[in-house]
């Protein structure tokens, strides 16, 4: 996260947007492979990825709501 508070909530979207991308590209590149355990690494990305933009929303929320 930045040190601008401000920021942090869109911050947290694009890079949580961002890795889970990245987790849908390994998970489809462990399928086309037929490499289990990659599939399974892109699948956990693509989670964290989802948790940490849902996250952002939230903290923007918040942050429209102090506003």
């Amino acid at each position: 996260m930045g040190t601008d508070n401000k920021h942090d909530g869109a911050e947290n979207q694009i890079k949580g947007t961002i890795k889970e991308g990245e987790g849908r590209i390994r998970n489809a590149v462990g399928g086309l492979t037929s490499d289990e355990g990659e599939q399974i690494k892109g699948k956990a990305q693509e989670l964290k990825g989802k948790v940490q933009r849902k996250i952002g929303e939230a903290q923007s929320d918040i942050e429209r709501d102090d506003n």
